[in-house]
């Protein structure tokens, strides 16, 4: 039975000065936990729960949560009283990360720029395939994520993240993920600087490109003069098996996007990898050394935590276990989910996977099934989400542009204990969910509260 959620959190300082609606939605599902240690994929709480991380912040703990390898390089960097900010310096530690990045990325990728997150990698890549080829117009997929600022925002069709925020970037035009034909019809207007696409689509509900798609894709955006850009923000850093999920079609990018697992979790770094043409595009003059930067963009704590992750990466050859073990877990999910009739598919790459449900055919399930997506079409996936973290014991979310997948992406040092454990916790849920009158009253009831918040 789902508990009334409390309003204790509300007295929160967090509550008054931060994001009151947040402690409210955490309070409603049931999920503010307040959390005092994490190690690897554990989450411990102050109430003495143990939660398995099956989310890893939207793919930011690669490495598991508070690696000591990399806790141990930052805490040295600071005990070394280097310049951390100095702004008036040639950084050796960028030096060194931005060739391990660009050795590892390959496919002709030779410059980096560093920057803070993945929103502002985006924007970079904006300003650079716009300067780089003297058009203005940018090209995206439906249902993409890159990110909440305005010009990632531009790149995103649904209109629940654009609504109420003015007009964005103009000539910004989104085709369907996975169509050739509406991409080369778009793209023989030649307007457009870059096609920014995301290699599987996470938040669409990981969406896997169609076979060629992305090597035709590149073709013809070469063929245009438009930039071909890879937001890699959740599927690079070994996530999908190999170093970028590029490297699975053999695709040669102009722009690779980096960020979130590239900080180990702990300090904030993003990166841009380039070819050399886009470089000399942008860099082109003494004069315009400095016409992009970053205030925070070659700290020292930054490119020291970026260079432990990506040894910590390597030498724990979490790339291999993520092809490896990611694709039993999906093996393991098909078959026991195999029975139920609202499981559609389970699909992935690597440690990167969803769950997708479907309306039932059954008429018992499909009326409480119609009426609750009628309150409100993401409560359902909140309802599993909510019921894996409160009687199960694991954080998990649903797509951000799908509420009908739930993403399953654990950190990359995930045991195969914790993996069977995860596969158990959803079998029981779903079951739960086909065979139990009180999962859907339950389930309407969260809806209609929410309704009411």
């Amino acid at each position: 039975m789902l508990t009334i959620p409390s309003t204790a959190a509300f007295t929160s300082l967090y509550s008054e000065y931060v994001n009151p609606q947040w402690v409210a939605l955490l309070n409603l599902l049931d999920m503010n936990a307040q959390y005092e240690r994490c190690l690897g994929t554990e989450l411990f709480t102050v109430d003495g729960r143990r939660i398995l991380d099956f989310l890893s912040g939207y793919c930011v703990h690669n490495a598991g949560h508070n690696h000591p390898y990399i806790i141990a390089a930052l805490k040295n960097e600071l005990d070394q009283l280097g310049p951390v900010m100095l702004q008036s310096h040639v950084s050796d530690l960028a030096g060194q990360l931005g060739k391990r990045l660009c050795d590892l990325a390959g496919g002709g990728l030779t410059k980096a720029f560093f920057c803070s997150s993945g929103s502002e990698g985006v924007e970079a890549a904006i300003k650079f395939a716009r300067v780089t080829t003297g058009r203005i117009g940018l090209l995206c997929a439906n249902n993409s994520f890159h990110g909440l600022t305005a010009g990632a925002l531009s790149l995103m069709s649904d209109p629940f993240w654009r609504d109420g925020f003015g007009p964005l970037l103009q000539d910004s035009v989104a085709v369907p993920f996975g169509d050739l034909e509406a991409l080369e019809t778009q793209l023989r207007s030649k307007r457009f600087a870059a096609f920014i696409v995301e290699p599987v689509q996470s938040e669409a509900g990981i969406k896997i490109p169609p076979t060629g798609y992305l090597q035709a894709a590149e073709s013809l955006c070469h063929r245009a003069g438009t930039l071909f850009v890879l937001d890699e923000v959740q599927t690079g850093m070994f996530r999908t098996g190999p170093f970028l999920a590029a490297h699975h079609y053999g695709v040669k990018p102009d722009i690779v996007v980096l960020a979130k697992a590239l900080s180990g979790g702990l300090v904030p770094v993003g990166a841009a990898l380039m070819t050399d043409a886009v470089y000399e595009g942008v860099y082109s003059s003494l004069r315009r050394a400095i016409v992009h930067t970053s205030t925070f963009s070659e700290n020292s704590l930054s490119m020291r935590a970026g260079l432990a992750t990506l040894d910590v990466l390597e030498m724990e050859s979490l790339g291999h276990r993520a092809t490896e073990l990611g694709s039993q877990l999906r093996h393991r999910l098909q078959k026991e989910l195999a029975p139920f009739e609202m499981v559609k598919q389970v699909r992935g790459l690597g440690m990167l996977s969803g769950i997708e449900f479907v309306s039932p055919a059954k008429l018992t399930l499909r009326i409480p099934f119609e009426v609750f997506m009628k309150i409100h079409p993401a409560m359902l996936g909140q309802v599993l989400v909510t019921r894996m973290f409160h009687d199960k014991g694991i954080l998990t979310q649903i797509c951000g542009n799908n509420f009908m997948v739930l993403k399953v992406a654990p950190p990359l040092v995930v045991s195969e204990a914790e993996l069977n454990e995860f596969v158990g916790a959803a079998r029981d849920v779903v079951e739960l969910m086909h065979t139990s009158a009180s999962f859907w009253t339950d389930a309407i009831g969260l809806a209609k509260r929410a309704v009411n918040i």
